[in-house]
């Protein structure tokens, strides 16, 4: 089968990837977008219902088009979120092709990549992973996690509290999604937390604006890390949970049994469900057989291009492939570079190598 051949190949459709299509397009470069969504929203179309940004709408924009405000909302909702990225596909006109499932990325033997999905090959001179986080959900191997009976579910499956009316659930994890899940819960179940270390909220004035531009200043070498001043930012409805003393957070439990959690102390608390906002790993998947991983398990960078490959590029991960990449605003300084690069390697190179 021949392969489609493209100068840029983009995998995933999200945030990231529709960041990268921007500058894409105004470099003047040939690519394409794949996506294994059957619609576009990239993961917030996945997400919870009361799930909210950080930031209000207009510091929450991707490059060249600022998010419109959500009525009656400071912080818009996911759903909200979702709509505006397909609008911003269409307005810029885009080429995403959904659903595809990128399954191997090989090399081509020729100075270029292959692309192997369910729907076809793609064949590339330059790469750019964007397939997010949201597919690999991340549950930690605690004693007894097969041994307990009742319901567990992870932050991707979680969906609204009202799934949980009168039950008793345990929420695991002391980031930002257990302490939104934690806060939602409150309404309708009796809910413990459990943290690993004692939660900390970062001061209430502290949102989005603030944290992106926290990352500014750690870049330029000035400033705190964001690390230093918390982790948890209070949302209205965190910090109304947490003022009305429903969001206590418990120590981390020793392991489980079939009816719950017990404590090193031997304390139980047997329970109905139980969440884990225990993270995402990079879904990183079709890139295994190219031995690009470190000694660590990541993928060595130098900013987004991947130390091993520099045909590849990884964009919108967490810090560690550009500061605040893995959010709306902070994703755009970081695929702007990204294809600056992409651009010069690609005119240094020529079209026939």
């Amino acid at each position: 089968m021949t392969a489609h051949r493209t100068q840029v190949l983009v995998v995933g459709g999200g945030q990231a990837g529709l960041a990268a299509g921007y500058y894409l397009r105004r470099a003047g470069l040939d690519f394409e977008i794949l996506d294994a969504s059957t619609a576009p929203g990239g993961s917030w179309q996945h997400s919870w219902d009361t799930l909210r940004l950080f930031s209000p709408a207009a510091h929450s924009s991707l490059p060249g088009r600022p998010m419109p405000g959500q009525p009656g909302q400071e912080y818009p909702d996911a759903a909200h979120t979702a709509a505006y990225l397909a609008d911003y596909e269409k307005r810029y006109d885009l080429p995403v092709t959904r659903p595809v499932r990128v399954e191997r990325i090989e090399d081509a033997g020729d100075g270029g990549l292959l692309a192997r999905t369910d729907s076809g090959t793609w064949h590339t001179r330059a790469l750019v992973m964007a397939t997010g986080t949201w597919q690999r959900p991340f549950v930690p191997a605690l004693p007894g996690l097969h041994e307990y009976t009742g319901r567990q579910l992870h932050t991707h499956d979680y969906r609204s509290a009202s799934e949980f009316t009168g039950q008793r659930v345990l929420v695991v994890g002391g980031g930002n999604s257990g302490a939104q899940i934690a806060a939602d819960l409150t309404a309708t179940a009796t809910v413990r937390w459990a943290t690993l270390r004692p939660p900390r909220f970062l001061p209430d004035e502290i949102d989005g604006r603030a944290l992106f531009d926290l990352a500014t200043r750690r870049v330029q070498g000035d400033g705190l890390r964001i690390s230093d001043l918390g982790d948890i930012v209070a949302t209205p409805p965190v910090r109304i949970a947490r003022d009305a003393g429903r969001l206590a957070a418990r120590p981390m439990f020793d392991h489980l049994d079939a009816e719950g959690a017990v404590w090193e102390d031997g304390e139980r608390w047997p329970c109905d469900s139980i969440v884990w906002c225990t993270g995402f790993r990079p879904d990183l998947r079709p890139l295994s057989g190219l031995g690009l991983r470190g000694a660590a398990g990541r993928v060595p960078t130098d900013g987004t291009r991947a130390l091993a490959d520099p045909r590849i590029h990884l964009l919108g991960y967490g810090d560690w492939t550009g500061p605040a990449s893995a959010t709306l605003i902070g994703v755009g300084r970081t695929a702007r570079t990204a294809v600056e690069q992409i651009a010069d390697t690609l005119h240094r190179t020529g079209p026939g190598q």
